[in-house]
């Protein structure tokens, strides 16, 4: 147990450096994943909402196949299918992208999530009463500035709860990341029951981890939704 315990330490040596633990490096794989879906989904949930047929299709095309397809093939693919082709290879910057295990767990993630974050901000934008958008209307605001002031903060304070539980699903997703050699939680986990044979131990600790971050990110948007979805509320609650 204390093999264990020392395992999931703060921080420890690697090569010349310090590496973040497991858990650290587990958040950090969060983190780049959502932050990257964010930035993507939003002008493609633009698109997928709007009134232009072939790109709105186009923007559902690759939600499609991304959502109908599992993560853990899109890991394999991004991280063994893409390098084994030749042009990728030859290519410096490419050759030392998709060798990194780290990069292209994070690409495959951020792909990942981007596609179901993009079906959720696209819902609650076309969830948006028409009236809102007509009295902005009304105050002359159209084009970006319409977007940009009333439509999508409206529609990202609706899409917090359901965000919320994308949040939470990609958290145990980067579970998978180990697959491509990186050093996330249930790497360390895989690491120390190698070590020690205890693997109740090591998987339990590695379960308890991921338990309370997740009540701790619930907590989190709970406090979110009561602060931003408080107009939805019935008056007097």
């Amino acid at each position: 147990m204390k093999e264990i315990l020392q395992e999931y330490g703060m921080a420890y040596l690697w090569n010349d450096g310090y590496q973040f633990s497991g858990l650290l490096v587990t958040l950090w794989l969060l983190v780049l994943s959502l932050a990257m879906g964010f930035v993507l989904s939003l002008p493609l949930a633009v698109a997928r909402a709007s009134g232009v047929r072939w790109l709105s299709r186009t923007v559902w095309c690759f939600t499609y196949v991304v959502r109908g397809t599992p993560l853990y093939i899109q890991l394999l693919i991004i991280y063994t299918g893409v390098y084994s082709l030749d042009f990728v290879r030859s290519l410096p910057l490419l050759n030392g992208f998709f060798r990194n295990g780290f990069y292209c767990a994070v690409l495959a993630l951020g792909l990942n999530t981007t596609a179901f974050t993009t079906e959720v901000f696209a819902g609650a934008i076309k969830g948006i009463a028409y009236g809102e958008v007509e009295a902005a209307l009304a105050y002359g605001l159209s084009g970006f500035t319409l977007y940009r002031k009333v439509i999508l903060p409206a529609a990202l304070r609706r899409a917090l709860p359901l965000y919320s539980n994308e949040v939470i699903l990609m958290l145990h997703a980067t579970s998978i990341a180990f697959t491509a050699t990186v050093a996330d939680l249930l790497k360390v986990a895989g690491d120390v029951n190698a070590a020690t044979y205890q693997s109740f131990q090591a998987y339990g600790i590695a379960a308890v981890i991921y338990l309370a971050t997740t009540c701790v990110f619930i907590a989190l948007f709970r406090q979110g939704e009561k602060r931003w979805l408080a107009f939805t509320r019935p008056r007097g609650r």
